[in-house]
């Protein structure tokens, strides 16, 4: 009886755990640095490993290349950038390839759950084009060891599969322990739509704006209450796959990496921009979809950023390495000395060639001296690679 007692105690303390995991609950900046790290990774397309093969890589690669080169890749980038958190945002899986799609996500994500690494994740339009449906590919996402991604929001009756929130909190020991610094969402997007006279990409509809609305409004209003109640709202940065059409509204003034294909967003624009606009938390939105744009470029205050593909069973450009895109925040000091509220956000890209090459380092967003916000689009700069920005322009 004592036995069995135990083993239930045990039971249930290994499933509040899991819960815990699973709403982000531990996530915190570093007490010592102060800063939180995130690694984004776009457009696996994942199929059945080594004997699937790659598309758009030089000659003297295609006999032994494979799926194992992004397994290989995302294994390199954890080690050398030691991320936080893991963003996988969508065509995590190329569903037309797959011959079984759990185990095609299985080994697409085996290296953060090797690593035990918090992780999170997205569909995109190609995850559910097997035998699994849409609903399906998420649900076994969300079952998945040291993932934080959710089905949707508990009691919320919501479009799309994998629409949620995870809160980072401040370091142990400083007056936001218990708050919310950095607020990070994340979207289904959508595959196609599914409106007979709308054709195209899907996008994210009104259930989610209301759901995005609701959960930033009230984020906002915990921030800024007792105890050590703030002045400004906490950042927030938005996670999907498929582009918004604002991202096509930039010039060479807001501007930085390169666009090498045009922007494959829904043909309708449902509002969702204006939305971010509105709640005034958002700082940036990072997409993939696009494999070869890499950009980023600052919209009414919101920087739109795509990552650039990563796996090498996606299309891509010969020549042109696969990369990531990594985020860091950064938090102040406050007059006393402790950890405040988030300082800055910058963003960098590191490459798939010899070096791990860094390129595109840039500041996001930081606050300003009084508090005011300053939105960073000309002073930019590049730590130049092997296969840096010159040979990337060169070659277009």
């Amino acid at each position: 009886m004592e036995i069995n007692l135990s083993n239930r105690i045990l039971f249930f303390c290994f499933l509040l755990i899991a819960t815990m995991a699973r709403r982000g609950v531990g996530l915190r900046f570093d007490n010592k640095s102060g800063e939180f790290k995130i690694v984004q990774v776009a457009d696996m397309h994942y199929a059945n490993g080594q004997s699937t093969g790659c598309l758009n890589v030089p000659l003297d690669q295609q006999a032994t290349c494979s799926d194992l080169n992004t397994t290989d890749f995302l294994y390199r980038i954890i080690r050398a950038e030691n991320p936080d958190l893991v963003v996988f945002t969508g065509d995590n899986i190329y569903g037309n390839d797959t011959t079984d799609p759990v185990k095609s996500m299985n080994m697409a994500f085996d290296p953060v759950v090797a690593l035990k690494l918090p992780w999170a994740a997205v569909l995109g339009n190609h995850d559910q084009e097997s035998y699994l449906s849409r609903e399906d590919v998420m649900r076994h996402i969300t079952t998945m060891p040291y993932t934080l991604s959710r089905l949707n929001p508990d009691g919320s009756e919501i479009d799309g599969y994998g629409n949620y929130n995870i809160e980072i909190s401040g370091p142990e020991g400083s007056p936001l322990v218990n708050k919310s610094v950095l607020n990070l969402y994340f979207l289904d997007s959508g595959d196609y739509s599914t409106v007979e006279s709308i054709h195209g990409y899907g996008w994210i509809k009104l259930s989610q704006q209301v759901w995005f609305q609701k959960t930033s409004s009230q984020l906002q209003k915990v921030y800024k209450s007792a105890p050590h109640e703030q002045k400004e709202s906490a950042p927030g940065l938005v996670y999907f796959h498929i582009p918004l059409p604002e991202y096509a509204s930039f010039n060479i003034s807001n501007f930085i990496g390169v666009k090498q294909e045009g922007i494959s967003s829904a043909s309708i624009n449902s509002g969702f921009f204006t939305t971010m606009v509105e709640a005034g938390d958002v700082k940036a939105v990072f997409t993939g979809h696009d494999h070869l744009n890499d950009f980023c470029t600052t919209l009414t205050g919101i920087q739109l950023c795509y990552a650039g593909g990563f796996g090498y069973h996606a299309y891509g450009k010969a020549g042109w390495p696969r990369r990531t895109s990594v985020v860091s925040a950064f938090l102040e000091k406050t007059a006393d000395g402790q950890w405040g509220g988030v300082k800055s956000i910058k963003t960098w890209k590191r490459l798939d060639d010899q070096y791990l090459s860094t390129i595109d380092s840039q500041v996001l967003w930081s606050k300003g001296p009084t508090g005011s916000e300053i939105h960073h689009h000309q002073h930019q700069h590049r730590i130049e690679g092997m296969q840096g920005y010159i040979k990337e322009e060169l070659s277009l």
